[in-house]
């Protein structure tokens, strides 16, 4: 039986994209230079698959290579992986790859991918960034009202109370989770109105987090 090195120096893409599955439950130790290479093959669904695990690995040794995809790779869907395997890893390092990336790169799934980990790394320089995103593209703004949350920083609060009555209910919920991570005084305020929002899903998100807030 071939081993997943032998794999992948095979010319078959599925041998390729076989090998890369392999190495999911190998520990890093044995698995990450493999990866590394994997993630460097001529097939993007080689590539995209081996970066969606190095994020999986805690081995901070492939933040380079994750900087250097994120911004240079061809093909979204790896730019995409790149930046959530940088959130997986808390690589605050990246956080100014990770903002210029969000100002160059058009592609939505790129953008969504980035503002996740931003809301991930926990650095709060993200603040700007997010409230600037949570006014604009609404294939976005969800993801920005969580990563909001998801910084702990109040200075967000004002910003989502702000669109506590916006029509996309999605965004709403997405406001109430993070008004109930961020809580205090204006965002329990917040929070009492979305208890009575006409959609069950955020006003039941508001009421819990009021009640989580109470303790």
């Amino acid at each position: 039986m071939e081993t997943p090195e032998e794999k992948l120096a095979s010319p078959n893409l599925g041998d390729r994209l076989s090998a890369v599955g392999a190495l999911r439950d190998i520990p890093a130790e044995h698995s990450v230079a493999l990866l590394v290479k994997a993630a460097q093959d001529d097939n993007a669904r080689v590539r995209y698959a081996a970066v969606s695990l190095l994020g999986q690995k805690e081995d901070r040794s492939v933040l380079g290579l994750l900087r250097t995809l994120l911004t240079s790779d061809p093909e979204f869907d790896v730019r995409a992986a790149a930046a959530a395997a940088l959130g997986d890893l808390h690589a605050q390092e990246a956080y100014e790859d990770l903002a210029a990336a969000f100002a160059q790169d058009n592609e939505w799934l790129v953008r969504f991918s980035i503002l996740a980990a931003l809301g991930e790394l926990g650095d709060r320089r993200a603040v700007d960034l997010l409230v600037t995103a949570l006014k604009g593209d609404p294939l976005i703004r969800t993801v920005a009202a969580g990563a909001l949350g998801q910084l702990g920083d109040r200075r967000a609060v004002g910003e989502l109370v702000a669109y506590i009555a916006d029509e996309d209910w999605q965004l709403r919920f997405r406001i109430a989770q993070a008004l109930g991570e961020l809580g205090g005084e204006e965002a329990c305020s917040a929070l009492q109105t979305l208890a009575a929002d006409p959609n069950d899903a955020v006003s039941s998100t508001a009421r819990s987090a009021l009640e989580q807030l109470a303790q």
